[in-house]
């Protein structure tokens, strides 16, 4: 019977190439405002699921809701900035 430990490297190759490039870092630390601002979009809704919903629950919502909005134009906006049109026509 072979060990499944001698199988790993057969499996799962680590490679040198796996490692994220400077690109794929800067691409999400580019989008981290709007995963966390996910996140506590979610807490809000979780918070709302465990019991009924009283205004300071209503009012956390809205503003993690306004927060997801506001990241998502905010990267849009930086990576629209970033395409330059021909001409210098925005």
């Amino acid at each position: 019977m072979k060990p499944i430990a001698a199988l790993q490297n057969l499996v799962t190759p680590w490679a040198d190439g796996l490692e994220p490039s400077d690109a794929e870092l800067d691409a999400i630390e580019q989008e981290m405002p709007l995963v966390l601002a996910e996140v506590e979009l979610l807490d809000a809704l979780i918070a709302r699921l465990d019991r009924a919903p009283s205004e300071l629950d209503e009012r956390r919502f809205r503003r993690a809701r306004r927060k997801v909005l506001a990241a998502r134009r905010t990267l849009i906006n930086q990576s629209a900035a970033a395409v330059s049109m021909p001409g210098g026509a925005a």
